[in-house]
């Protein structure tokens, strides 16, 4: 299995973590970052989107904690060795990427109770492997002791460009401005949440992507890492 040979860390394990809002890359520079050092890859973020859609399925409200608690708890989340988020056998990867899924995260990951089901489970997922780990409290709660920390931003414009082009790319129509507009209301949501909100580790590095091409950004991510893991 990847991920199980590098020295530092938690009992010689390392964990980068990236963090950032919706459209600043995260998802697509983690997985690469991953490739390169080798790493197990983990993307917090389609846990909450998976429990708000089997949450949905269900037809639990997605305002009710504990009936939302209880579909995180029996979901079963897991990942395989290429990023893939399954629920039990079910593979959800390409099932929550829309807008709507997007916006459920949102609300189900504002719950305490559903946050710290899954922070648990993302905790015994990384541990014992050296692992990319992204979303929005990596690097603030999930792993506070992570060697590597990376915090990733862009121009809210730039963000929801990115997005509307990842979202037709799988075949939705959609408006850019009703992408950005619903990205900057996340961006409330999750910055404002009581529980783990979306805000840059004190320690981290932050890196502006507005400008720089997926390849770039991922040569500075890794640039980073080798520097903090050798440091």
């Amino acid at each position: 299995m990847r991920g199980q040979h590098a020295a530092g860390g938690r009992g010689g394990v390392t964990v980068v973590a990236i963090d950032g809002p919706v459209g600043s890359g995260k998802s697509s520079v983690a997985r690469r970052v991953a490739q390169r050092l080798g790493f197990l890859y983990l993307d917090t973020g389609a846990m909450y989107r998976a429990v708000g859609l089997l949450a949905t399925e269900a037809g639990v409200p997605l305002d009710d904690e504990a009936a939302v608690a209880s579909v995180a708890a029996a979901a079963r989340l897991r990942f395989d060795d290429e990023g893939r988020l399954f629920a039990g056998e079910r593979d959800m990867t390409g099932l929550i990427r829309s807008l709507e899924m997007g916006a459920a995260a949102s609300v189900v990951s504002a719950h305490p109770g559903v946050r710290r089901l899954l922070v648990e489970r993302q905790r015994e997922l990384g541990a014992g492997a050296d692992i990319v780990m992204e979303g929005r409290d990596i690097g603030t709660n999930v792993f506070p002791d992570a060697e590597v920390k990376v915090f990733l931003t862009a121009s809210p414009e730039v963000r929801a460009a990115r997005r509307a082009a990842e979202l037709r790319a799988q075949g939705d129509d959609v408006d850019t401005e009703e992408v950005l507009a619903a990205q900057l209301e996340r961006d409330r949501r999750d910055s404002q949440r009581e529980v783990a909100p979306l805000r840059k580790a004190s320690d981290a590095v932050e890196v502006d992507t507005s400008a720089l091409t997926l390849d770039e950004v991922v040569d500075v991510v890794v640039a980073i890492a080798g520097e903090k893991v050798r440091s």
